[in-house]
């Protein structure tokens, strides 16, 4: 199989544009299908950059309601009406992020997905967990079991007339099976990682062999030691597992460098246009250690 990144945050393939989003492009036995679709057209232009027919992609999944990963979603479709695009369906709720103070009247700003997604024909909209077949199923999780990571307290959700923390129940999670291994995929582990973690080993009975995502740990700020020490016990954590972990996006660098030092080879970051080139490696790997 094959997991390219299409985009996110940092340099990486020099023919492809960065931007702050997300979106992998995955190709298994039985399908190619993309995990987000980064915040606009870029996304499309790095694909065709790197020789990626996205025409031929037959499964969408939009890992939560937020425009760096839905942007480019109305593009596609202009050129792949075919193509089957999963959602919870709260994902088309309003959702904001506070800037804070300093940002004046622009304190709350909408992050939320292009509502003309919603009504797409192609569009399949879901409440809980969903089976799509033997190789790729989506799940949520009901409740988290670690505090939720202080990158995440900013990210709001409108209620009525009222914006209230966001409880992420529009973020949902693709598992790959590969030959008896399982890939954990997520946009930005806005519940947590932690908690994702758990649930799916409730539900699956092990770790997953692989993690690809973003963990939203970035500040806007310079880290604070409580800060620094949130990040630190979530490595430390991750370390345990027997899991390849990667990661990009909303992770930041200097979490990323963080958790690097901590974790060493379990950890890599991908950049923006690259393969997940190690992710047969790590799948072989986990066959000798499970």
């Amino acid at each position: 199989m094959r997991i390219i990144n299409l985009i996110e945050n940092t340099e990486g393939h020099e023919a492809c544009v960065c931007a702050h989003g997300l979106s992998f492009y995955v190709e298994t036995e039985g399908h190619k299908l993309l995990l987000d679709l980064g915040p606009s057209a870029d996304t499309l232009y790095n694909a065709e950059k790197l020789g990626i027919d996205l025409a031929g992609v037959d499964i969408v999944i939009l890992s939560h309601g937020h425009y760096d990963h839905s942007g480019g979603i109305m593009p596609f479709v202009n050129l792949n009406p075919k193509a089957r695009i999963y959602m919870q369906k709260t994902a088309v709720d309003d959702y904001y992020a506070d800037d804070g103070e300093s940002a004046g009247s622009d304190r709350y700003r909408y992050i939320g997905i292009d509502k003309a997604i919603a009504g797409l024909p192609e569009v399949v909209k879901l409440q809980g967990d969903h089976r799509i077949d033997d190789e790729l199923e989506l799940f949520t999780i009901a409740g988290r079991t670690h505090p939720l990571p202080s990158a995440n307290r900013r990210l709001l959700k409108k209620s009525g007339d009222e914006l209230i923390r966001d409880d992420f129940d529009h973020e949902q999670y693709l598992v790959i099976n590969n030959g008896g291994k399982k890939i954990l995929m997520s946009g930005c582990a806005h519940n947590g990682m932690l908690s994702i973690l758990d649930a799916f080993e409730e539900k699956y009975g092990t770790a997953p062999d692989v993690v690809i995502s973003g963990f939203h740990l970035m500040k806007k700020r310079p880290y604070r030691d409580e800060e620094i020490t949130e990040i630190e016990e979530i490595a430390n954590i991750l370390k345990q597992y027997p899991t390849s972990f990667f990661t990009c996006h909303c992770t930041g660098e200097p979490a990323y460098d963080i958790m690097k030092h901590i974790m060493g080879d379990k950890l890599k970051y991908v950049h923006s246009g690259e393969e997940v080139g190690d992710v047969g490696k790590a799948l072989e790997f986990a066959k000798l250690v499970k």
